[in-house]
């Protein structure tokens, strides 16, 4: 097992293929999709340039990439959702994540990507809620060629009520240590 397991999974992995997701889990997934901003709100109050440089683990992305990553990762999954509720099984386009964190808009201020997640996070989860009260949407989905599988839209909400709350607990560590000395760009 990896030593550094516990830092770059700190609330444990996803269970990829889990796919009984009782609906008060996925309740409890949505309130935590819904709630992301204002978590990240909290953590970064008062954090400088400096400590968004502070990194998780040595060789891990910055807080200030996580905060595009997460960004650009909800954006995906809230096109996803989308197509699955519009079509029948369509296929999703896959991304690479590590490509797109080099691009030079990870660098730019946190705060676009904070209000992309602001008002992504009210609709999608206002959106969430409502598939909530019909259980015949959960089982609705999209195939992934990455993974050559389908996955339902219950997958889905607890993948990304998941997601954030992982990249939360990375940033809570990173912010906890602080900036190496000289990372600072």
């Amino acid at each position: 097992m990896d030593p550094l397991e516990h830092v770059k999974y700190p609330i444990g992995r996803f269970e990829m293929d889990r796919s009984d997701w009782p609906l008060e889990t996925l309740l409890q997934q949505v309130i935590r999709i819904q709630q992301l901003p204002a978590e990240l709100s909290k953590l970064l109050n008062g954090v400088d340039k400096d400590g968004l440089q502070a990194q998780y683990r040595p060789g891990s992305w910055t807080v200030l990439q996580i905060l595009h990553h997460l960004a650009d990762a909800h954006m995906n999954a809230w096109i996803r959702t989308k197509l699955l509720l519009t079509e029948d099984t369509p296929v999703i386009k896959p991304w690479d994540e590590n490509a797109w964190v080099q691009g030079p808009d990870y660098g730019y201020a946190h705060e676009a990507s904070f209000m992309l997640l602001l008002g992504l996070h009210q609709r999608w989860s206002l959106l969430l809620l409502d598939c909530l009260k019909k259980p015949e949407l959960l089982t609705r989905t999209f195939f992934h060629p990455e993974h050559q599988k389908t996955f339902s839209l219950a997958w889905l909400i607890a993948m990304y009520g998941w997601h954030g709350h992982h990249h939360l607990a990375q940033i809570q560590i990173a912010l906890a240590a602080g900036p190496e000395p000289g990372s600072a760009g």
